[in-house]
């Protein structure tokens, strides 16, 4: 999974929209600074589990173990192989 710049930035610019502009938008009333602090602490929180989480699918440490017989299964429905004693490898097409 390669990096996609188009959509970090638009992740990351929604949270910045959230943390940054909207808490200018709270109606003043005695409990605005914690709504603000509540929105900009939530923004930070969401936008670092998306971002952790993202990082995490791009260079994963440990990857699936698979049996054979699945690996021939997966081969066999997503690209249209056969797999013959993990050797011989026989196409055939779905036309």
């Amino acid at each position: 999974m390669a990096v996609s710049v188009p959509i970090v930035g638009a992740v990351c610019g929604f949270w910045a929209v959230v943390a940054f502009i909207v808490p200018w938008f709270i109606p003043k009333g005695p409990n605005r600074g914690v709504t603000q602090w509540c929105i900009v602490l939530s923004a930070i929180c969401c936008w670092a589990f998306w971002g952790l989480n993202y990082l995490t699918q791009m260079n994963p440490l440990i990857g699936p173990k698979l049996s054979s017989n699945q690996i021939s299964a997966i081969a066999r429905e997503w690209v249209g192989i056969i797999i013959l004693n993990n050797k011989n490898v026989l196409n055939y097409c779905q036309c």
